[in-house]
């Protein structure tokens, strides 16, 4: 009973399956009584694409070049152009802030409104000169005065540090029988004479000046050699040679 089965089963399978692949054939049969949709045309003419196929267009290709992958070397530095014109001043900025503080200054120079200046001197020579050149200054030894260091010792000399009008002494002994002649020398040039001539009596010579004197002008006492000896006498024990001035009145500038 089971075989008679499988083969009905077997033969009815086959006859599903040649009626299914006849159907297409049947369906792709044109009916006689419908007319052909188609129109007949020239060979010429492009032939029509087939219905419910779509055309295909060709896409239109457009070259872009990129050019920041293109860029070349670093040319040259152009030529420096014409400067613009000044823009417009800017508002002023904020203040800055305060800096360091400096370093000390120089003192400066030395003077008080309320302070007169002073300026005096007075010195001596405990030894007798002999005057050896045609010129030759007195020097001294003795300091009894010497307000800040005014008169020079070494070279004999007063020095102006303080313009105005001076006054100055000179007192000398003279030596016997010798001659003594000394000039109260202003810079270079003789302003007083002190003379005495060669006599037994040795005596004591005085003579006094003002000047008006400017700054870092010389004050000094100069032998004067002529054809006889000149001489200044003086011990180890006394100061018979003096030399003093002071000033006066400052000048007004």
């Amino acid at each position: 009973m089971s075989v008679l089965t499988s083969y009905v089963v077997t033969a009815m399978l086959a006859v599903c399956l040649r009626l299914l692949l006849l159907l297409p054939l049947v369906c792709c049969v044109p009916s006689p009584s419908r007319s052909p949709t188609r129109l007949c045309r020239r060979c010429c003419e492009y032939p029509e694409p087939p219905a419910g196929t779509t055309q295909y267009q060709m896409p239109e290709v457009r070259t872009v070049i990129n050019m920041t992958i293109l860029k070349g070397d670093k040319g040259d530095r152009g030529d420096k152009g014409t400067p613009g014109k000044p823009g417009l001043e800017g508002p002023l900025g904020n203040r800055g802030p305060l800096g360091p503080k400096g370093t000390k200054g120089q003192p400066g120079v030395p003077g008080d409104a309320c302070k007169i200046p002073q300026s005096s001197f007075s010195v001596g020579r405990r030894k007798s000169l002999h005057s050896v050149d045609y010129y030759q200054a007195l020097v001294f030894d003795t300091e009894f005065v010497n307000l800040y260091e005014h008169f020079n010792m070494f070279k004999g000399k007063f020095y102006c540090y303080v313009p105005g009008i001076y006054f100055f002494n000179v007192n000398i002994h003279t030596w016997n029988f010798k001659e003594t002649y000394l000039h109260l020398m202003h810079n270079d040039k003789e302003q007083v004479i002190l003379y005495a001539q060669p006599s037994e009596r040795s005596i004591m010579q005085s003579q006094s000046v003002m000047m008006d004197l400017a700054l870092n002008d010389e004050v000094w006492v100069r032998l004067y050699k002529r054809e006889r000896e000149n001489a200044v006498y003086s011990d180890n024990v006394d100061v018979y040679i003096t030399f003093n001035g002071y000033l006066v009145a400052p000048s007004i500038h």
